[in-house]
């Protein structure tokens, strides 16, 4: 995978994560910059596991469906792709589902669900050859960086600004899995 797409897949699996993070400063009014910090981090180091996670168990699949692999990887992404563009669209997304307590249970719990699509990217994944330590800290990191940025405008750009960049990201997704299906194919 590229640089380029390594930096898409990125960003585009911390969407969810800044989409709750902007509910969750909006929620808190002003939270401090350690409040922003510690749910950057809690929600860097869930996305950059599961990823690893997914990966552990595609790779474990892998051999029996060595023909199909492209075709899994973009249904995969495609599918993770559009139920994030349904989520904005719909007005379902994380945003407005996330409680306002500041608790880790609470803030772990969110992370943990938020990532579970990262979790789906990381199956897919093992389908390709990359180096999947390295997207999983790229993860981590973008989402380290999108949450606390997040928690720290979210009282100033609201939910709307979280569905767009949930629609972006979908897109990026979808774009991704048929970039890896016309590679396959066309090879």
């Amino acid at each position: 995978m590229s640089p380029l797409g390594v930096l898409v897949l990125a960003f585009s699996m911390s969407v969810d994560a800044f989409a709750v993070s902007v509910g969750r400063g909006a929620a808190i009014g002003r939270p401090p910059v350690t409040e922003a910090l510690r749910t950057g981090l809690v929600f860097g180091i869930v996305e950059a596991l599961t990823p690893l996670v997914g990966w552990a168990a595609g790779v474990a699949a892998s051999r029996f469906v060595a023909s199909v692999d492209h075709w899994i990887a973009f249904l995969l992404l495609a599918g993770v792709g559009v139920h994030m563009l349904y989520a904005a669209v719909a007005g379902r997304g994380h945003a407005e589902k996330t409680p306002a307590g500041r608790s880790f249970v609470v803030l772990l719990a969110t992370a943990v669900g938020t990532s579970l699509d990262a979790m789906a990217v990381g199956v897919s994944l093992a389908f390709l050859d990359v180096n999947i330590v390295l997207i999983a800290v790229a993860i981590g990191l973008a989402t380290f960086l999108m949450s606390s940025g997040g928690m720290l405008v979210g009282r100033l750009i609201g939910t709307r600004f979280g569905r767009a960049a949930e629609v972006v990201a979908g897109v990026a997704l979808c774009g991704l899995g048929f970039t890896i299906l016309y590679e396959h194919l066309t090879a």
